[in-house]
């Protein structure tokens, strides 16, 4: 078990050198520690270290003696953190400090070497980094199995018509499978910025040390191949830096969160009494405390809620990030703690909004009923007079108007209306137009690519499930 740090300014001022004689305000220590949010990088920490450890070997600038000791002492240092067997400090200020100052009890003073050639600005840039990048496959995984839920029930329910909207007003029928296949689109092209950014993020800057490179040889291409970076980052300036990665990390996560919160909006819009398209069970409700009768759809309004909290972190590192000269700032501390909480938000709303996904149960017969309001299949009346009375569009867009203001007035669907009733305003309407006002007619003609036809949304079914991968 690691022993109590010494807190004495003593104990700071031997990590920051000898420049310092007089310890910080006890506000200062506050307000310059960040070791209650950045430990949780205590694993890329380490691996960083590692890596340069065996970088400072391979070059011959520390001993194969004192490389061994620094890798032993930071496998205990890890071992001692995942057990819970770890003391933190404020005084030490951040993960780096406490790991240094930990080995340094451990092995003595030869880890004091592993500090060589790098600073904590090229340390802490690389540790964040390793962190994003982790993050980023675990949301590309998490959103994969939230699109294989969206194509399963999509699949389930090819066949299922309910009306599509515009302005939250009926427009045209489509299928339920092809609503949902809409949101996979989005999440589709959420994973594609997220594998973009990857690939942008994945640079190593270790050894770029504090902002001007160093005069050790170092071999920055071993350290960058040893934790799975592409290359080297080019200029040292940078290195230290840039917090693209983690603007473009927050970025792409903010936009996902809100294809999450539209679902879950419509989610809360399905569920309610007056629509009843699906019903959510036990596992994502909440009841009140007062009304006995209901069913609230807290999941998916925190789903919703939390989107904010994405949106507000991007927002947050952006007015960090805009007014800072090269190189590094202590504000670029902040750049963590909303990072973090921003990650974990998304994990928990993709879970959740997965779990909806494959847990509700979809009302066939309300959505069908609702078709029945709003003249839904207004369109593939005028279409038909396109089609088969040779009609210009902007003339059957007219036609179409005044037949709907004619039905509205009898208080009946389009397909309510007699065909003498029609003919009284276009009389070269035939019989045959009633074969195109059902929505079952309506949603079987849409066979364009992309379209909501059954058939079509049973190939996009298809393709859908191979892009997943």
């Amino acid at each position: 078990m690691a022993s109590e740090k010494d807190t004495s300014s003593d104990q700071a001022n031997s990590l920051w050198g000898g420049r310092f004689v007089v310890g910080p305000a006890e506000i200062m220590e506050k307000i310059n520690a960040s070791i209650d949010f950045d430990k949780i990088l205590y694993a890329q920490d380490i691996r960083g270290s590692r890596a340069h450890c065996h970088m400072l070997m391979a070059q011959g600038i520390i001993s194969d003696e004192d490389g061994t000791k620094i890798l032993a002492g930071l496998d205990q240092v890890r071992e001692e953190i995942e057990a819970g067997n770890f003391t933190y400090d404020p005084a030490l200020e951040d993960i780096h400090m406490h790991v240094e100052s930990r080995l340094t009890e451990i092995i003595g003073e030869a880890a004091g070497r592993l500090h060589t050639a790098r600073s904590r600005n090229d340390q802490v840039a690389t540790d964040f980094r390793l962190w994003v990048r982790d993050a980023m496959d675990q949301m590309d995984q998490a959103l994969k199995g939230l699109q294989s839920a969206l194509v399963a029930k999509a699949e389930q329910n090819a066949h299922v018509i309910l009306p599509g909207f515009t302005h939250l007003q009926s427009a045209q029928p489509v299928t339920f499978g092809h609503h949902l296949l809409a949101y996979f689109e989005m999440f589709t092209r959420d994973r594609d910025r997220l594998r973009d950014a990857r690939g942008r993020l994945n640079e190593c800057p270790l050894g770029a040390a504090a902002l001007a490179g160093t005069s050790f040889p170092i071999d920055r291409f071993q350290t960058a191949d040893a934790l799975k970076f592409r290359c080297p980052t080019a200029n040292s300036l940078d290195s230290v830096s840039d917090r693209d990665f983690a603007l473009e990390f927050l970025s792409v996560a903010a936009i996902c969160a809100v294809h999450v919160s539209r679902l879950a909006e419509e989610i809360v819009i399905w569920s309610s009494a007056q629509f009843n398209f699906i019903t959510l069970s036990d596992k994502f409700t909440t009841g009140s405390s007062i009304m006995p009768q209901k069913r609230n759809p807290d999941a998916a309004e925190l789903c919703r809620a939390k989107s904010g909290r994405i949106i507000g972190a991007l927002t947050s590192l952006l007015v960090v990030m805009k007014g800072l000269p090269l190189a590094y700032s202590k504000d670029m501390q902040e750049d963590k703690e909303a990072t973090f909480d921003a990650a974990n938000a998304f994990s928990l709303i993709i879970a959740a909004m997965t779990g909806m996904i494959g847990d509700m149960t979809v009302n066939e017969t309300s959505m069908r009923a609702s078709t029945e309001n709003g003249f839904i299949t207004a369109t593939d009346l005028a279409d038909w007079l396109v089609r088969v009375l040779d009609m210009p569009f902007r003339n059957a867009h007219h036609v179409t108007g005044s037949l709907v203001a004619l039905a509205e007035g009898k208080g009946c669907d389009l397909d309510g209306l007699t065909l003498e009733d029609m003919q009284t305003v276009a009389p070269k309407i035939t019989g045959d137009v009633f074969s195109v006002l059902s929505v079952e007619s309506s949603v079987a003609s849409r066979t364009s690519f992309g379209g909501t036809a059954p058939e079509q949304v049973l190939l996009q079914v298809k393709a859908a499930k191979k892009r997943i991968e």
